[in-house]
This record gives structure tokens, sequence and C-alpha cells, in this order.
């Protein structure tokens, strides 16, 4: 990568980084961050595939209580550049995806150490706050946002540094059957992250929807853009559906089933 690209990387990492906390412009999420870096890189097919792959498994992510999340900020950071380092294209997708997951568990050890140093920020914000001095107050917040950036922006940048020969040699040295294997548990756990999603929305007014769509997804003709299209269509549908049975309820007409009375009204 050239000099620009690696300075535009380290800002997306940083980015990302920060928007773990911020949570506003989503440029953490697994398909932003490796879209982002793909058009930086000039690899933006094979990112976006890296991306969109990664953010499958991201959606079964979530803090829960006490249990932090693997880091999807730093697993879609180094593993996009993993991918443009390694110039295998989009067939190193699987691969980067393979590797993405232990860094995910890693990034883990990188919160652990800001969120620590972030407890003597708290403190020092406290003591600003004694004092009635708002503006330390802000310097603090916003060192300590910069830290989650630097959390994810450091570790990028000693990738790029990284020889461009040297990430090739070493996945073009993986054996078949590491390689093949990585592929294969890589696609389990986009299928994993996806179960979780979907045991998380299961009701019985989406399990229809959840059917017609797998049926559709079978055949073959039907690119990913005509089953969004298909799935916003269906989407609207409902919900318009929905608006006319509440607001049929709300004026005393109506049986509560909008399809049922929609069929009424033809009879």
């Amino acid at each position: 990568m050239s000099g620009i690209s690696i300075v535009l990387v380290v800002i997306v990492a940083f980015l990302a980084g920060m928007e773990g906390i911020l949570d506003e412009f989503q440029f953490h999420q697994p398909l932003v961050a490796c879209t982002l870096i793909g058009i930086v890189t000039g690899q933006l097919p094979a990112c976006l595939i890296l991306g969109g792959s990664l953010q499958m498994i991201a959606l079964g992510w979530a803090n829960i209580g006490a249990a932090v999340a693997p880091d999807a900020a730093l697993a879609a950071v180094a593993s996009a550049i993993i991918l443009v380092k390694g110039g295998q294209g989009a067939a190193g997708a699987q691969t980067a995806i393979a590797v993405a997951i232990p860094l995910a568990v890693a990034g883990l050890f990188l919160t652990m150490v800001v969120r620590t140093i972030s407890v003597a920020i708290v403190h020092q914000m406290d003591a600003a706050a004694e004092k009635g001095n708002f503006k330390m107050i802000e310097v603090w917040q916003i060192a300590a946002i910069c830290l989650q950036g630097l959390r994810i922006a450091i570790p990028a940048a000693a990738l790029c540094v990284i020889p461009a020969e040297t990430v090739s040699n070493f996945l073009n040295s993986m054996p078949a059957w590491l390689t093949d294997g990585m592929a294969i548990g890589g696609g389990m756990v986009v299928a994993v992250g996806y179960a979780m999603v979907i045991n998380m929305m299961a009701t019985p007014e989406v399990w229809p929807f959840f059917a017609i769509g797998f049926c559709l997804a079978a055949l073959s003709d039907l690119t990913l853009i005509a089953l969004g299209a298909i799935a916003l269509a269906m989407a609207l549908i409902y919900l318009k559906l929905s608006e006319g049975a509440a607001a049929g309820s709300a004026a005393g007409a109506g049986t509560g089933d909008p399809l049922g009375d929609i069929l009424d009204d033809y009879e």
C-alpha cells in the first residue's frame, strides 16, 4: 500500500474504534469498515465480500450483562488489511474471515486495557466536576474516546507496515487442509451468527417470512439485490396492513386480521 493509503486506513481504523463506543455512524460495523478500507486501498470488491461475510457473523455478537462480545471493529479492520496485503483478492476472503475470529477475541484484551485506563480518566473527571471545571470534563471525555480509536488504529498501523510479501508468503504457505478447514469453519460461524439473530427475532409473525425467504433463496436466478427488494416490499406490505388493522380497530371496525378484512371488503 502507498503512504496515502496507509494513512487513510489508519484513519478508518481510528473512526471504527471510536464508533465501537459512540455507535452513531456505524463505522465499527464490518460491512462499513471493510468497505471503506476497500475504497481507500483500491480493493473494493474483495473487501466488500469480506465485510458482508463478517457482518453476518457480527450480527450474533452482543454485550449481555458483564459478558463483552468479540471486537468486531478490530476483526473487520485487521482482516481487511490482511486481505489487501495478501494479494489474493476475493479468493482470499474465506481465509481472512477465519483469521478475523481469533483477532476479534484477541481484541477483548485491548478493550480490557483501554477500559482499565478509562477508570483513571473517570476519577479525573470526578475531580474536575468537584471543581466545576466543565472544560476539563470535556477534555477527559474526548481523551477517553480517542483511546478507543487508538485501540484499533495502532494494530492497524502495525499491520500496514508489515511488508506485503511477508503477508502474501504467509498466506500462500498455509497448507490446503488448513485453508479449507478455516473456510469451512468460517462458513459455519456465519451460519451460527445468523441463527442466533433468528433465535432472538423468532416470533409467530416472523416465521412465515423466514420460510418464504428460505424458499426464494434456493432460486439461483435471484440475486441478493433481488432478495433484498422482495424482503423490503414484503415488509412494507406488512406494515401497511398492520396500520390498516390498527386504524380499523380504533374505529370499532375490523376483525384484527388485516388480510381477512381486505378479503371481506371484496365479498
